[in-house]
């Protein structure tokens, strides 16, 4: 009953969301009616989306309309489909003078979520990264937002395999930060390696991480520098391809 209820506030406060954005600002007992519910029911409502900053009170009292709050969240969506977007160019580029699979990351709660990803002609594996949440301190582009302070590193860092970095130290955040690019040996998969460097934003803040990922017999420890340093430039393109002249 508890979950019935509270999926049906969920509808009706996105249908409130809905109405504003067609109507601009409409009285609370208009809304009411619209929704067919009691007047304090929309008070109710619209107080738990002014307190988020979906909607705000207008001059006018007992008129609502459309909060900033809504601009930055659509701003956060266009912001990730922009960077799936711009970047795809780049990372076919990237995949072919490579010849493994490049994906781009960014940081979601304390993990690394990879939102696009293009396969090298040289992969053999059909994996598919997108929408799968990764522990940053195992991965290459974990790392990277690690190091950027776009993620925070929690209580415990697990391991996954024999050579899963599980200190703070060992990380080597630092570094990672004044080299420009951070890499990974068989620390989240035995026989997988992976090179990661920054993107930024329009503000010079780091966004999320380009990587490069490939079986360890194929992207060996004396390459790592060479990738680092191809994925280094293809950041800087992404970067400036979303707005960064740094």
């Amino acid at each position: 009953m508890g979950n019935s209820t509270s999926v049906q506030s969920v509808d009706r406060a996105i249908a409130i969301l809905e109405i504003l954005a067609r109507d601009g600002a409409t009285r609370v007992t208009d809304l009411a009616a619209a929704l067919d519910v009691h007047k304090s029911t929309a008070f109710r409502l619209l107080a738990a989306l002014e307190q988020g900053g979906l909607v705000e009170q207008t001059g006018e009292r007992g008129r609502y309309r459309l909060g900033f709050g809504v601009v930055r969240l659509a701003g956060a969506a266009t912001a990730q489909l922009d960077l799936s977007r711009e970047s795809r160019p780049v990372c076919l580029r990237l995949a072919e003078e490579i010849g493994e699979t490049v994906n781009i990351a960014v940081g979601r709660g304390g993990d690394a979520v990879n939102v696009s990803q293009v396969r090298g002609p040289a992969a053999i594996s059909g994996h598919n990264w997108v929408g799968q949440r990764t522990p940053a301190h195992a991965t290459s582009s974990g790392k990277v937002l690690l190091a950027h302070g776009v993620l925070q590193l929690g209580p415990e860092l697990e391991r996954y395999t024999p050579h899963t970095v599980t200190t703070v130290e060992g990380l080597r955040l630092g570094e990672i930060r004044e080299r420009g690019w951070a890499a990974t040996v068989e620390e989240l998969e035995v026989g997988l390696n992976a090179v990661a460097a920054p993107i930024r934003g329009a503000d010079g803040s780091v966004v999320a991480a380009v990587s490069a990922s490939g079986p360890s017999y194929r992207l060996t420890p004396d390459r790592l520098a060479e990738v680092g340093a191809a994925l280094v430039a293809g950041a800087q393109e992404i970067s400036q391809r979303i707005g960064y002249y740094g």
